[in-house]
């Protein structure tokens, strides 16, 4: 029976981005040796949309509040990559890792299934 899902973000600075996770967005974690830390991820959910080219795979945070989200980690200097873009489906944004990876970030406009 599967119970859950690990995500895994390859990194230039991993060092920088188990900081980040730890210091910046306070989630919780695990050392798993060596000071390998393993976070836990709030509730997520997943979907499935189609593609034209080659399959890939995307990580978006999602919020309550967009605009009080990216101001408080504006006061802790994260950089947002794009402008926040209004879609029928939510508004969203994103930041860079101190690592170089991005992450998107938003408020979805859409019913929720962490939730259930």
């Amino acid at each position: 029976m599967i119970n859950g899902a690990h995500v895994v973000i390859y990194s230039q600075d991993a060092e920088a981005d188990r900081a980040f996770f730890r210091d910046v967005l306070g989630w919780a974690h695990v050392d798993a040796g060596r000071g390998w830390l393993v976070f836990k991820a709030p509730p997520a959910e997943l979907a499935v949309h189609p593609v034209d080219g080659e399959p890939w795979h995307e990580l978006m945070l999602m919020c309550d509040d967009l605009d009080s989200t990216m101001a408080g980690l504006t006061g802790k200097d994260v950089e947002f990559t794009s402008p926040v873009t209004e879609a029928r489906w939510g508004r969203v944004t994103g930041f860079r890792l101190p690592g170089g990876g991005h992450i998107g970030l938003y408020e979805p406009l859409h019913p929720v299934a962490h939730g259930l």
